[in-house]
């Protein structure tokens, strides 16, 4: 069969006729999602401005969507439309380089959630003991973590339409304190420069702040794991990246534009929480109650709960996907009959990472950014890898310019990442340097790979024999 008469839809082997009426995420609920995997709103990026000012900052802010997200973007929507396969990255990876890089793209992406995914409850029970300091006290911060948890877990057995709609209400309600704190600045324009201290010396510096921005934007291709359970997805992805992009710019920007106009210094955004000290001050205060802040804090904890809930959603479907091609145990395969979720890997996913809420992760940001540009280079090379190999697949979109334009898609990419690469050397992780302990993490992927090969306790599929095989019963 040449790649000329390949159908542009990847069959499901998990997902049979039988139930094609389960409800699916479209594009508005997918956006939603994607929003959470990659941002959860304007938290976060207060060491942006610390470290930076507001200048450089929002520079910063304002260029890194077009060196950094819209080329991973672009590569997101051609493979999406192209190979619309259940694990997204994985899947992409693994058909065009091997099973040997496909099962690396997906431990470079479950190794960096060990790191990524505890910081998630952790920010919801720092925001909740804003409101009610009991959390604080003894173990009720590690409880209210896990319910963080376990409700996700359960909103995600219950489907991905209930963690698309859940995002979608999220994204609404946690974006309308920002929205206030955007309308109100203007008039306190220049009021608030004398109620603080001058701005104070920052250790980030210009660096520290790419490289914080950097997390902030990265995750984008996590929303592509879901595919076979996204609505026309050949369309709808380039649409919903875009959108995204676009979305979790202005969530960036425009609340720091709005409150450098009131005077504020750059010195007030020292670490996580600050906005809630600044729209304390731009809301003043009603009937002696800071009514911004109050909702600000409310919002935070709703960010920290709908990043969880909507990785979960991505994280998981990468065990059941490598279940089906033999790279883990069969266990991993089973999915709900009502909604087709993978109840077994989120059950198992949401334990592991249980079991690292008490250990008081800090953001890792140079050790996410180096496991996950590890993984986001490997996508890259497969377009084009791809666009040699298969010339005549069917892809929806396009990254422009044909083959060297999906070349110099990576390249910005990749100046970015070996630059935190470089950083990493400066960083101790665990007591080992920051470079080492990534590199250690890489060559484990390698190592469990040839020992459960040689051992036969996995059998992985052949990628094109399988592949075939699954087009010929369309």
């Amino acid at each position: 069969m040449s790649s000329l008469s390949l159908p542009t839809q990847y069959p499901s082997r998990a997902f049979p006729t039988a139930k094609k009426s389960i409800a699916k995420l479209t594009l508005w609920p997918l956006v939603a999602a994607t929003f959470f995997m990659v941002s959860g709103g304007t938290y976060g990026t207060e060491e942006i401005i610390h470290g930076a000012g507001y200048g450089r900052g929002i520079l910063i802010l304002l260029f890194l969507p077009v060196l950094w997200c819209l080329p991973t973007a672009f590569m997101i929507g051609e493979l999406s439309s192209a190979l619309p396969a259940e694990g997204g990255y994985y899947a992409w990876v693994r058909h065009g380089l091997g099973n040997f890089w496909g099962f690396q793209e997906a431990w470079l992406s479950l190794a960096a959630s060990i790191f990524d995914m505890a910081i998630y409850p952790t920010l919801f029970v720092f925001y909740l003991k804003q409101m009610s300091p009991w959390f604080g006290a003894g173990n009720h911060g590690i409880y209210a973590g896990l319910f963080v948890v376990g409700t996700c877990a359960a909103l995600n057995i219950a489907g991905v339409r209930a963690v698309g709609i859940t995002s979608l209400w999220l994204f609404f309600l946690l974006s309308a304190p920002f929205a206030l704190v955007v309308v109100l600045a203007p008039f306190k324009t220049g009021a608030l420069g004398d109620a603080h201290a001058a701005p104070a010396a920052s250790s980030l510096g210009l660096i520290g702040g790419v490289l914080v921005a950097m997390w902030n934007y990265m995750g984008w291709d996590n929303a592509s794991t879901i595919a076979q359970e996204v609505e026309r997805p050949q369309r709808t992805y380039p649409r919903a990246m875009i959108a995204a992009v676009i979305l979790v710019a202005m969530t960036y920007v425009l609340p720091f534009a709005a409150v450098y106009l009131t005077g504020t210094p750059s010195s007030l955004f020292g670490e996580d929480g600050s906005w809630a000290t600044v729209a304390g001050a731009v809301g003043g205060r009603f009937a002696g109650f800071e009514w911004l802040r109050f909702l600000i804090v409310l919002g935070g904890m709703m960010s920290a709960f709908g990043m969880f809930n909507a990785l979960v959603m991505s994280y998981s479907r990468l065990p059941l996907v490598m279940a089906w091609d033999g790279m883990l145990p069969k266990v991993f395969g089973k999915t709900s009959k009502r909604t087709n979720a993978p109840w077994v890997a989120i059950l198992v996913c949401a334990f592991c990472w249980a079991l690292c809420l008490g250990l008081g992760f800090k953001r890792l940001v140079t050790l996410d950014i180096m496991l996950y540009g590890a993984s986001l280079m490997l996508e890259f090379v497969t377009l084009v890898v791809l666009r040699i190999k298969e010339p005549g697949l069917k892809r929806e979109f396009r990254v422009p310019g044909g083959l060297a334009g999906a070349v110099l898609a990576g390249v910005f990419p990749l100046l970015l990442l070996l630059l935190a690469v470089v950083e990493s050397n400066h960083e101790t992780v665990l007591g080992m340097n920051g470079l080492l302990f990534g590199a250690v993490i890489i060559f484990a992927g390698f190592l469990i790979y040839f020992v459960t090969g040689k051992l036969k306790i996995l059998q992985a599929k052949p990628v094109v024999a399988e592949r075939l095989e699954e087009f010929e019963t369309v």
